[in-house]
Formats: structure tokens, sequence, C-alpha cells
């Protein structure tokens, strides 16, 4: 009894996320200082430069490295909120803000029937075992959407829907939180409002969509899992190289575009089999969402564009922790193996970059090796994760009263809906 109120407590997840959170702050902040790249120059360069531009009224047109929606610019302008800062300090303790948001959203959705407290701790763990990465970039801004999203999806779709929309105009990801929302009132409302905010940067700021042609001129980022291909053939002679291309090391040079041509029809192909899985979960005679689907699917959706993108950043790690993280609030989600191991894929992360990066751009043993079991972690977590859901979580719905209606948009009474207390 004492070990359950003991796990029921928010005192122990708050203290550990306390200590930990600390760190992670006195890195950002060079009070401590790891080996390799600093991690925090994207802030303190490239955001303020953007935030500069911004404050001009446009996007920054001239610059080939803004490669983000839109409603980015909220992120990188968010600093102002804090004027008695400077700019990166405000951005990094923004930042650690919104991890505690993302962690009271957990806490508070562990709490009930068929819930458990173990997804705040995943996020309380998978956050400091990425480094102080997390905090130098704004995607745990993103994440916080996107988990307030699938933690609304029940009680609130056309609310879920809208903030699926806003996650969208930050990073595109959190469009897929969509793919396993029950109903149409999430995706009406992703729609309306996607498309009254996009409408509403186009007609007032300059360069809105501007991204979208420098996305196009992507190369094959050294991180990303067809990069191995490249790890390995520089030893075998192949005729290319490394360069910063685009804000990011990239291999340059024979056969690359092949291998980025590959990447794109890979994500095709996942985007067919959530397409298809959509459309068979979706069957009046198939069984219906449980209350963990709509964050099984997301996770499993965001794992397969991860792997198959032609870019795996370490920031992309944020996003699984957290969706994962929301799969393990509900104690009958079928992701815990794919969650543990993304869990074991964030330290592993953490020795690529920043700790072990130039092993890895010059492609050592030690580099090739880390990316190898980096990426073989997330294949497989993608693998497990895409069985689990094809083989159905979900409960089937009574039947219906003679001569009463079905309803197929509508969970089975014996559900708990998902995001409720």
């Amino acid at each position: 009894m004492e070990t359950r109120v003991a796990g029921r407590s928010p005192l122990w997840p708050a203290t550990v996320w306390g200590a930990t959170r600390l760190v992670l702050l006195l890195f950002v902040l060079k009070v401590l200082v790891l080996p390799g790249p600093d991690v925090t120059a994207d802030v303190s360069v490239i955001y303020r430069g953007w935030s500069e531009v911004l404050r001009s009224g446009t996007f920054p047109l001239e610059d080939v490295t803004w490669q983000y929606p839109p409603a980015a610019a909220l992120a990188v302008l968010s600093p102002g909120l804090l004027p008695f800062l400077e700019y990166a300090t405000a951005f990094f303790v923004l930042a650690c803000a919104t991890d505690a948001a993302v962690l009271a959203l957990l806490w508070h959705a562990g709490r009930g029937a068929g819930r458990s407290p173990r997804g705040a701790w995943v996020w309380v763990a998978g956050v400091p075992l990425l480094g102080p990465t997390v905090y130098a970039r704004y995607d745990v801004m993103v994440t916080a959407v996107a988990v307030a999203a699938l933690l609304a999806a029940g009680r609130h779709p056309r609310v879920a829907g809208a903030l699926a929309a806003l996650g969208a105009l930050l990073k595109v990801w959190p469009a897929l939180v969509l793919v396993g929302m029950r109903g149409r009132r999430p995706w009406i409302a992703a729609a309306v409002s996607g498309a009254g905010l996009a409408a509403l940067f186009a007609v007032s700021v300059p360069g809105a969509f501007a991204f979208l042609t420098f996305q196009r001129e992507r190369g094959v980022e050294v991180e990303s899992l067809g990069s191995l291909v490249f790890h390995v053939a520089r030893h075998f002679g192949w005729d290319g190289g490394v360069l910063l291309n685009y804000g990011s090391m990239e291999f340059l040079g024979p056969h690359v575009d092949t291998v980025g041509t590959v990447s794109l029809g890979l994500s095709a192909v996942a985007f067919g089999w959530l397409l298809l899985w959509r459309l068979r979960a979706s069957r009046p005679a198939a069984p219906r969402f449980a209350a963990h689907t709509a964050a099984d699917a997301a996770f499993v959706a965001v794992l397969m564009f991860t792997v198959t993108s032609r870019v795996i950043s370490p920031q992309y790690l944020v996003w699984l922790v957290g969706l994962g993280a929301v799969c393990r609030c509900f104690r009958a989600s079928r992701m815990r193996v794919p969650v543990a191991l993304v869990l074991v894929a964030a330290p592993v992360t953490l020795l690529d970059f920043p700790l072990l990066f130039a092993d890895v751009v010059a492609s050592t043993p030690l580099g090739v090796t880390l990316l190898f079991v980096r990426n073989g972690l997330l294949v497989t977590a993608a693998l497990l994760g895409a069985r689990a859901l094809w083989r159905g979580p979900v409960r089937r719905a009574a039947p219906a009263p003679t001569g009463t209606p079905a309803r197929p948009d509508r969970a089975a009474p014996s559900e708990t809906p998902a995001g409720a207390p």
C-alpha cells in the first residue's frame, strides 16, 4: 500500500524533474560544458538572427536554413516575453517552463481508472537522457502542443484538432497526431483552424511558405538511416563528402540523390500503410477505437516518418519521448516495448551529438557503430509498434439493442475516452 501511494504522489517525479532540469540549465547556460559542438549556437546565433528579421515584418527569405512553417516564428519570438533577460537565456527559461507544463499534463493524464503515472516518468527520464540539446531547440514547445492535442482528443476533439493544426504550423509533424483520433470532429477542426492560421500568416507576413522550397534542396543528413550507406561506402572509396548544407551536416556526392529518393519513397510507403490502417480501423464492422488508440497511432506514425526521413536530428527524439510518454499514461497501451527502445536510443543519441559528433562526421568505426545502434533501435521500435497497432487494440462495441441504430463514430460505453482524467 505504501509503495502504491508513493507511486501516485507527484513529489518524486517533481523532485527528479527539478534535479535533472537544473543540470540541463547549467549546461545550456555554460556553467557546465559538454565535449563536442556548442549545442546552444542555434539559439544564440541563428534563432536570435531570425528574431531580428521577423521583428522587421518579414520571414527570413534570404536564409535557406529557415525551413520551418510560419508559426515557428512564434517560438523564435517567444523570448520577447521575458524582456528583462538576454535572448538566449530567456529562450532556455521558456523551454524549461514548457518542459514543466508537459510534465503537469502527463501527471494529470495518468490519474484515474486505466491510467498510469509511468507516462510522466517516461518524460522525466527521457528528456535528460537526450542532454542539453532539448533546451537549445524549439522542439520541446512543439512537443508540448502535440501532447496537449492527444490528451484532449477524448473529451474535447475540436480542441484536439485545433491544437494539431497549430502544431503542424509550428513544425509539420504534429499533423500526424490526427491519424488515430476517432470521429470527424478533430479532422474538421484541424482543417478549419489550419486553413485560417495559414491564410493569416500568408496575407500578413511576406514569405510565410518559402520554407517549402528550401526543404526540397536538402541532402542526406549524416545521422539519418540512409546516411549509413555512405558512412560504410566511405571506407570503400566512395567519392563524396560531408558538408554543412542547409544548416546541417549532410552527405553530398554520387548517389546521394538516389538515397534521398528512396527515403522519400519509404515515407510514402509509411503514409500508405497508415492510411490503410486507418481505413481498416474505421470500418463499421471493425473493432472500435480504444482510449489509447490515438496516442499509440501517433507514436507509431511519427516513428515511421522519423526513420524514413532524410534527416534525423537529435531533437527528433524529443517528439518520440513526448508521444511515448502519452502512450504510457494508458495501462492498456501496446507501446511498452517500443517506448522502452526509444528511451534506450536517447542516450545513444546524446553520444552521437554532441559528445562524439566528430566521429560521426568522419565515419570512424565508433561513429558508424553508434549510428547503427541508434537507428537500429528506432527501426525496431517502429516495426514492433506498427505490428502492435495493426493487430488492433481495441474492444468491440456492445451490440445495440433491437431497434436502436448503431453509432459507429461513438466509443463503446465501457471505454474511457482518450484524454479523460
